[in-house]
């Protein structure tokens, strides 16, 4: 009986290592994390200069990938002014009690060819669903990874009272990333 434990036990001990997480990345300058809309019909784009990502991925190990990202939220720029100064206000991000946004992955999942990051956004206090689209292409001790996909502004609050109205600001934002990342 202690033999048969024994042998059990090293059999797990030996086994544990294959049971691999996935690979964990730092964020190298050239990274961006930016944002699509419109506005009365014109088409904007805009950026986010602080942000911290904490990325554990790895394509044939889904199960154990994690994306963990952490938005300061005044730092968004659009290149225009006035956008520029009423992002932060109360009628859309509403800094001054929600400085950050946050997005933790739950699951990946393979959707035809397109992996896809299922997760958790929480913005402005509102935590909802959000699925991003993932393009991983490795290079030497790194890669790169391109995220893409929607957030509905009004699921969040974002852009309330006057601004609420979608035939002014369009109720679709585009979120992507395009990260270089290395190897811890």
């Amino acid at each position: 009986m202690n033999i048969r434990i024994s042998s059990l036990a090293l059999l797990l001990a030996l086994a544990t290592p294959c049971i691999a997480s996935a690979a964990d990345y730092t964020v190298q300058s050239g990274s961006t994390l930016g944002f699509t809309s419109n506005f009365q019909g014109s088409s904007f784009d805009g950026h986010f200069g602080k942000w911290t990502a904490a990325i554990s991925y790895d394509a044939t190990k889904l199960a154990t990938s994690k994306f963990d990202v952490t938005v300061d939220l005044a730092s968004a720029k659009t290149g225009d002014n006035d956008r520029d100064s009423a992002l932060p206000g109360a009628d859309f991000f509403n800094v001054a009690k929600y400085p950050q946004a946050h997005f933790v992955t739950t699951a990946f999942h393979q959707q035809g060819s397109q992996v896809v990051a299922d997760g958790m956004l929480t913005l402005r206090g509102v935590t909802k669903p959000v699925s991003l689209n993932v393009v991983f292409k490795p290079q030497g001790n790194g890669g790169t990874l391109d995220v893409s996909g929607t957030v509905k502004r009004l699921d969040f609050g974002v852009g309330g009272g006057q601004y609420a109205d979608t035939s002014v600001i369009g109720p679709d934002v585009k979120v992507t990333a395009h990260l270089v990342l290395s190897s811890k």
